[in-house]
């Protein structure tokens, strides 16, 4: 059986990714398409724990290292235990996030490092990397105003709006550099105009 696609979905927070992955999914179904939908950190019985860690609000005092290190964990058990599986039986696999908010998020906005992160994420750049990433280009700044603030029960969401500068600047500089994987679509659009744009990026990729 011919392997599956691997598709994930980036941005920053409150972007308009989680409707835009609603969209895509039902437009799959729609399809008979054959999918799984997984999310990062998640995706597992696992990860998922290892995800309550991560973003819980009152594990303020955790390191930026310790932060980095437990999401490239999620990552490696995840691959394994969800996404592995699918590509091997030749299903699409849509993702809410991946390795490139790593980077975004740790090796640019933490400070930790390109070399860092790709060290601890060796496995799943070897062995894993997209087929296409869709990135959903979205300012901080407009993306808060439109959620109404960040959620105080996310340590990472609970940041400050300089660390989600950061991030933003880290997936820009990430686009810059994998214009062939990375797809940048403009956010502040429609949800029917943006999701158009993603299924015939996708279908143009051979993703769909």
């Amino acid at each position: 059986m011919t392997r599956g696609k691997f598709i994930t979905f980036e941005g920053c927070d409150g972007c308009g990714k989680s409707t835009q992955l609603k969209l895509l999914i039902e437009y799959l179904t729609e399809n008979k398409i054959e999918h799984i939908f997984t999310r990062e950190p998640g995706g597992g019985k696992i990860s998922e724990q290892i995800r309550e860690i991560l973003l819980n609000g009152k594990n303020a005092e955790m390191t930026d290292e310790c932060e980095a290190l437990l999401y490239a964990a999620a990552r490696a058990q995840h691959l394994r235990d969800k996404v592995e599986p699918a590509l091997a039986a030749g299903k699409i696999v849509v993702c809410d996030r991946y390795v490139d908010s790593s980077f975004a998020y740790q090796a640019y906005a933490r400070g930790l490092g390109v070399e860092f992160v790709e060290k601890i994420n060796a496995f799943a750049m070897e062995k894993y990397l997209p087929d296409c990433t869709v990135f959903f280009d979205l300012s901080p700044k407009e993306a808060f105003a439109r959620k109404q603030g960040a959620d105080e029960n996310d340590r990472l969401e609970q940041a400050g709006m300089a660390f989600h500068d950061k991030v933003y600047a880290g997936y820009k500089t990430l686009a810059e550099k994998y214009p062939d994987r990375i797809v940048v679509i403009d956010a502040r659009r429609s949800p029917k105009e943006i999701v158009a744009e993603v299924i015939k990026v996708l279908q143009e990729k051979n993703c769909l």
